[in-house]
């Protein structure tokens, strides 16, 4: 492939269907929901895959979109921050991230967010330290991992009822 090559991507984002022409191949979903569909939650930490900030759903399984190829989406379903309420009423997690002070300068919150919501449907809150080993790719400088512990379980038990 020759990487002057544009292309075009059909994917669907938080619901909605896009359609991007004149795709670089070498661009990556992180790049491509903050510069091309402006979706800025999703945050560019380390752009290596080690910090979790770029954490969003494709196709309900948590992934570093830092570490996506966009071209390899076609026709997949990805959710980000900005997708993951409905409507006005919070999501369980980002509500307990609320409750529970699970957030300090809150650069790291939105991949936290991302990732506590798809470790409670993947089923991985039994106690504090599978919570943490799950959460473990997602780092927060603020060190505020026992209020993002805390939420994590609080959220946990709404999502369940």
């Amino acid at each position: 492939m020759d990487f002057h090559d544009r292309h075009l991507l059909r994917l669907r984002v938080n619901g909605e269907d896009h359609s991007l022409s004149d795709l670089d191949p070498r661009v990556t979903l992180l790049d491509l929901l903050r510069e091309r569909l402006h979706l800025t939650g999703t945050k560019k930490g380390c752009n290596f895959g080690e910090c979790g900030a770029c954490t969003v759903h494709l196709d309900e399984r948590r992934v570093n979109a830092c570490m996506i190829l966009a071209v390899s989406c076609e026709g997949r379903e990805v959710t980000t921050i900005e997708g993951l309420a409905n409507g006005d009423a919070l999501h369980p997690v980002q509500q307990a991230f609320i409750d529970h002070d699970g957030f300090q300068c809150g650069f790291c919150t939105p991949g936290q967010v991302m990732s506590a919501a798809a470790l409670i449907e993947e089923g991985h809150t039994g106690s504090d330290a599978e919570i943490r080993e799950w959460m473990s790719g997602n780092l927060c400088r603020c060190s505020a991992y026992p209020q993002i512990v805390e939420a994590v379980r609080a959220a946990a038990g709404r999502v369940s009822q």
